[in-house]
């Protein structure tokens, strides 16, 4: 009989959030990534912190309800006007998707 484990799984793994900062108010973690030749700050915002408002989603047009957890990211050499909240998995799948955006010109933008 093979003797018990007694560290928890994933001990010594490395974790892409360890390198990130804590983002204080919007209780995520914010850090930089390279995407499509710049450099684009990504904060993670919790389903708790995520109350009030509904976004739409860049990467696949849908709206992100009040209360879901999703990312917000923009441009690290922009300010705060050209923030973008995808949702994770479309985040995380923007290189394989791309943009879609497919509303009119008189649509509003959330």
């Amino acid at each position: 009989m093979s003797p018990r484990r007694n560290r928890p799984k994933g001990a010594g793994e490395s974790r892409p959030d360890r390198d990130a900062e804590p983002s204080g108010r919007y209780g995520g973690f914010q850090r930089s990534e390279d995407w499509q030749g710049e450099e684009w700050q990504v904060r993670h915002v919790a389903g708790a912190s995520a109350a009030g408002k509904t976004y739409r989603c860049p990467g696949c047009d849908h709206e992100i309800p009040s209360g879901l957890a999703h990312v917000v990211a923009w441009p690290a050499y922009s300010g705060v006007d050209e923030r973008r909240h995808w949702h994770t998995g479309c985040w995380k799948a923007k290189d394989r998707r791309g943009l879609r955006e497919r509303r009119s010109r008189n649509a509003p933008r959330h």
